[in-house]
């Protein structure tokens, strides 16, 4: 499952409501961090079809190998990850 173009990893609500709360900044880019993670672990989960759970760090480390190869060979818009 590649990523659309529309996808994020972190919706505008999500983002209003984590400036909203009360957090330190380090605190508003872990909990940030930490939603963008989920939905990346979702796409990769999804792609290996198996749970979340049972991700193993090989597997996410295969899977960014793959993504960042996919970057290089074809370009950023082919891949998951735009950076």
């Amino acid at each position: 499952m590649q990523q659309s173009s529309s996808m994020q990893f972190l919706s505008t609500e999500e983002s209003g409501d984590i400036d909203a709360a009360l957090l330190d900044s380090s605190e508003k880019f872990l909990t940030r961090l930490t939603i963008s993670s989920l939905r990346l672990l979702q796409i990769i989960s999804g792609e290996l079809k198996i749970p979340i759970e049972e991700l193993t760090h090989k597997q996410i480390i295969a899977w960014f190998e793959k993504d960042g190869k996919i970057r290089r060979e074809q370009g950023k818009d082919a891949a998951t990850l735009k950076w």
